[in-house]
């Protein structure tokens, strides 16, 4: 995806390529709509993606999933295409920092409200608090919302081997959106990061 996002491209484009790409290379069908949103319109945690064409200097938020031998996954990305102003990185690291801080401390038996505190109370030190208007993650696995919940409301643990989403995200209205998430096997002592990708701000 990163060779084929570029100055130009439309949401529903990259959104496109991302669904022809898991259901060419095995994936039985989406986990749910893929969202590929840029500039303003990724302030908008669950927006569609339309015809609006990427410009230089917006991020780019890919959200999306494959469901594979009866069983869903769930992860997303937020790079940036030019250079990003210096809130743009700002905002890009107190995200990624909530993301990796509260991916050390999850393990089983600690509630879900115990771990979206982690990541919420490092976005709202920053500024930010009003700007993360979802829940921390969810359990994922034969649908693709399920238990365990990681949210401010939920006091019951997260169990051993459950599989859960990290995805903080801040979101500035009419400006841009940042989420990064990982998908994990949450285990005795921490967890097993099922995702792959690199997190470090990309600039293409």
């Amino acid at each position: 995806m990163l060779d084929f996002i570029k100055v130009g491209r439309t949401e529903k484009e990259i959104q496109l390529e991302l669904d022809y790409y898991m259901l060419r290379n095995g994936a039985e069908a989406l986990s749910f709509g893929t969202i590929a949103l840029s500039g303003a319109n990724a302030s908008l945690p669950h927006g569609v993606p339309s015809d609006k064409k990427v410009e230089s200097g917006e991020f780019v938020l890919m959200d999306f999933g494959a469901t594979y031998d009866g069983w869903h996954s769930d992860m997303t990305r937020t790079v940036c295409v030019g250079k990003p102003s210096d809130k743009m990185k700002s905002v890009y690291e107190t995200v990624l920092n909530a993301q990796l801080t509260a991916l050390d401390a999850v393990k089983a038996g600690m509630s879900g409200k115990e771990l979206d505190k982690i990541a919420r109370d490092i976005i709202t030190k920053a500024g930010y608090g009003d700007n993360f208007g979802h829940s921390l993650g969810h359990g994922v696995g034969v649908e693709i919302h399920e238990s365990p919940y990681a949210s401010p409301s939920r006091e019951d643990v997260l169990p051993a081997n459950s599989i859960v989403t990290v995805e903080p995200g801040i979101y500035l209205e009419g400006e841009f959106g940042v989420r990064i998430e990982d998908f994990v096997v949450v285990t005795e002592n921490g967890c097993i990061n099922m995702t792959k990708a690199p997190k470090e701000l990309i600039c293409l």
